[in-house]
């Protein structure tokens, strides 16, 4: 428990749980986090729909609220592309903005003390700002991902008017907020950069949420799937542009003489269909769905090698929330990211990091940790304390409760 004195605190943000991976599980865990230590928590959140791109079944098409795990939550309809591009990607989070304002300004009426933005969408920021001013509340907004540059970064937005005038409209939106945070040094050394001044920002990183690794629980996953005594290289969770999951299928090939390895993709999305289009004839890859969360254990301890890959220029956009429990699980990484990029040190000690976009260097990478288990050992055992040392739960829970009372005593002396 924190020594913040418990208050209203208003939560908006598009994902939420029960989606399994992404952005929605660290939001409910924040939630609930922050109720946990006696806040009253209230989410407006859109229905869930990632990483498929479709509709949750059991979430009606109205707006919708219910407790849980401590949180109020209120679903708002929105529109869901089930190929999010371009235009189609704008009008599905304009729709969720739209539909979040009447129950985020009604929120407001409790008088919260503080009001968060989960970003993406930086276009939820409006409504968390008209709702704070309601409330005469602090505005946070916290940054899992900069979805302009990301939009660059995948070829959705090209240069041009259109995008100078996204970077403006960002700029003016973030510095709306009282406090900015983010989830890696170089993330939050990026708001300053865009004009935040560095006392306004604060790094509140995602968390490990994987159960207490234990070596033995792969085996039920080893004979569901039938690969035997093979060593995996695992990658598992949303199967999108930005990801570069192609790699892993070029790795594949390069390596598909060795019988004692096997490529396990576990996961859904956009690009999931032509991802086994370019995998046909492979013996050596195989694909599932995303995993039950309450087998994530299991499936952690599968792997002997944890895949990480992303594409040349996204490494300090987004610290993908996965790689927590991959350290969390005591296996190495494999990951591609140049030097210098926040991603690339985040792996430095606990793995090996490769050129994006380099499949035979990631296939080397893969093989000199299957061939060489001292060393797969040692960086899987540092990877393990790096998380248990930065990737706490309830310390950055703490920390960011902390943060809040801080802002809401700022705002009573105002």
């Amino acid at each position: 428990m924190s020594g913040t004195s418990p208050q209203p605190i208003l939560i908006v943000g598009l994902n939420y749980a029960p989606e399994p991976v992404g952005i929605g599980p660290f939001t409910r865990g924040m939630a609930e986090g922050l109720a946990q230590q006696g806040h009253a928590v209230r989410v407006i959140a859109g229905r869930p729909y990632y990483p498929m791109w479709r509709a949750y079944d059991g979430f009606g098409a109205g707006w919708a609220t219910s407790v849980e795990g401590g949180v109020s939550v209120t679903r708002c309809p929105h529109y869901i592309p089930s190929q999010p591009s371009g235009i189609r990607r704008v009008v599905h989070l304009a729709s969720f903005t739209l539909a979040a304002m009447a129950p985020a300004l009604r929120s407001a009426r409790l008088q919260p003390g503080v009001v968060i933005c989960v970003a993406p969408s930086l276009l939820s920021v409006p409504v968390a700002w008209l709702a704070a001013k309601a409330a005469r509340a602090r505005l946070w907004i916290h940054v899992q991902d900069f979805e302009v540059e990301a939009a660059f970064a995948t070829g959705l937005l090209k240069a041009g008017l259109a995008a100078r005038l996204a970077r403006w409209v960002e700029n003016r939106l973030l510095r709306l907020a009282d406090r900015v945070s983010s989830i890696s040094p170089q993330m939050c050394a990026r708001l300053v950069e865009k004009g935040i001044e560095p006392a306004r920002v604060l790094e509140v990183r995602n968390w490990a949420n994987a159960p207490q690794p234990d070596p033995t629980r792969g085996a039920a996953y080893r004979a569901q799937w039938g690969l035997g005594s093979r060593k995996v290289a695992l990658y598992s969770g949303n199967i999108a542009n930005k990801q570069g999951i192609e790699i892993v299928v070029e790795a594949a090939r390069l390596l598909q003489a060795r019988k004692d390895l096997a490529f396990v993709i576990c996961g859904e999305g956009p690009n999931r269909a032509r991802l086994e289009a370019l995998a046909q004839g492979l013996d050596n890859i195989r694909f599932d769905n995303l995993q039950p969360a309450e087998r994530m254990g299991e499936l952690l301890a599968l792997a002997d090698v944890h895949l990480l890959p992303q594409i040349a220029g996204a490494a300090d956009l987004v610290l993908p929330s996965k790689l927590a429990n991959m350290l969390w699980s005591g296996r190495p990484v494999v990951a591609t990211a140049s030097a210098g990029t926040g991603l690339h040190a985040e792996v430095q000690g606990c793995g090996i990091a490769t050129e994006p976009g380099d499949a035979a260097a990631f296939g080397r990478a893969i093989a000199t940790l299957i061939d060489d288990p001292a060393l797969a050992d040692g960086l899987g055992a540092a990877g393990r304390e790096r998380a248990a040392e930065r990737c706490d739960r309830q310390a950055i829970v703490t920390r960011m409760a902390d943060a809040i009372g801080d802002l809401v005593e700022g705002r009573r002396r105002a």
